[in-house]
């Protein structure tokens, strides 16, 4: 007889949190802010339980620093934080990228620029699939629409990390931080440090019988520094051709596609349902990698002679700037956004859809 699963009623960052200990994460430090303060809270009190270490740090930029050392000591490391809180940590991203370290890092979303407020928004699109620090990096970017995808996805990217030795970013807003849903939890082996995880023969271990290993992102010989930018660029395109991911609804004969991903995926894809209940021709692509961007769909997409494309976010416009590229003048591609808590409503998105089948 098949075991039935528990569901749990839980917030989107309580979802997150559990998803990450479940997926081996023994090491947490992050510093609080609102919207994303119940995920630093569930770790406090349960990270000693599963024999890891949990630190508030005393900033945010102090946070991504221990998370850089106990990534390179081999340990599954995390952070997360909200808008203005992550900008701070980009220089320590950078470093991470450049030390070619595995780690996860949780942003909720907030409104901005500045400090902003705490309503929730998905304006750090462009910070977090350009890179957001300086130099030529990637951060792989998973988009969750629901609490279920946030926990499942932990799992995906603490895997990812350590597969192609580079961060990753969950990309969620407050919406999804805060909102209450129930998860379906159990339905993995925790993978405890050493066990069901990729081997790390690079980490900082101690080097009894073996030479001493190095990780930093300090290189200052003469055409060191080129070397690993072209190591780090052929990783990133292995990991652009294999990890891109969607989801899509009613796609293969919509004469309009919907473009949007996170809490405005969800809104869009009960716009779709509606509308085909009424025999409009309208599908959905929902972004769940927005780096690598999904670009496949989408030109597969563009291969038919008529259809049009509605991008809509909760912010002035910046995934749309990805699905142009993909476009590439084909066909046409409108926006509909609003950001700082704004939500586009869904009769605005209605009429936007029902204007491009014109």
């Amino acid at each position: 007889m098949m075991k039935t699963l528990p569901r749990v009623l839980m917030s989107g960052n309580d979802a997150i949190a559990l998803g990450a200990l479940e997926a081996g994460c023994r090491f947490y430090a992050g510093y609080p802010i609102t919207p994303q303060n119940e995920l630093i809270a569930y770790m406090s009190e349960h990270m000693e339980e599963k024999g890891g270490v949990f630190v508030q740090a005393e900033s945010e930029l102090a946070a991504i620093n221990m998370v850089y050392g106990a990534a390179a000591a081999g340990v599954r490391a995390m952070t997360s934080s909200s808008s203005p809180g992550i900008s701070l940590m980009q220089e320590g991203i950078s470093y991470i990228a450049g030390a070619q370290l595995p780690c996860v890092i949780v942003n909720i979303m907030r409104g901005g620029p500045g400090l902003g407020n705490i309503a929730p928004a998905q304006s750090d699109y462009f910070q977090a699939t350009r890179g957001g620090g300086h130099g030529d990096y990637h951060c792989i970017v998973l988009a969750p629409a629901t609490a279920q995808e946030a926990y499942d996805l932990m799992n995906q990217a603490f895997d990812l990390s350590d597969r192609y030795r580079t961060p990753s970013i969950i990309l969620g807003d407050g919406f999804l931080g805060q909102m209450m849903e129930p998860v379906v939890v159990g339905s993995r082996v925790s993978r405890v440090a050493g066990k069901k995880q990729i081997a790390k023969p690079w980490a900082l271990t101690g080097c009894a019988g073996r030479n001493p290993n190095v990780v930093h992102s300090f290189r200052m010989q003469e055409g060191d520094l080129e070397k690993l930018n072209l190591l780090l660029q052929k990783n990133y395109a292995c990991i652009a051709a294999r990890e891109q991911r969607a989801e899509t609804f009613f796609v293969d004969d919509a004469r309009v596609i919907v473009v949007a991903y996170g809490t405005m995926g969800r809104i869009a894809q009960g716009v779709v349902k509606q509308l085909r209940q009424r025999g409009v021709k309208v599908g959905l692509v929902r972004p769940i990698t927005l780096w690598p961007f999904p670009k496949k769909i989408i030109e597969g997409c563009c291969a038919r002679r008529s259809v049009s494309f509605v991008v809509t976010e909760m912010s002035y416009g910046q995934m749309v700037e990805d699905v142009r590229l993909c476009v590439n003048g084909r066909h046409a591609v409108t926006f509909i956004g609003r950001a700082a808590g704004g939500v586009p409503e869904e009769a605005a998105l209605i009429r936007m859809i029902r204007k491009a089948l014109r």
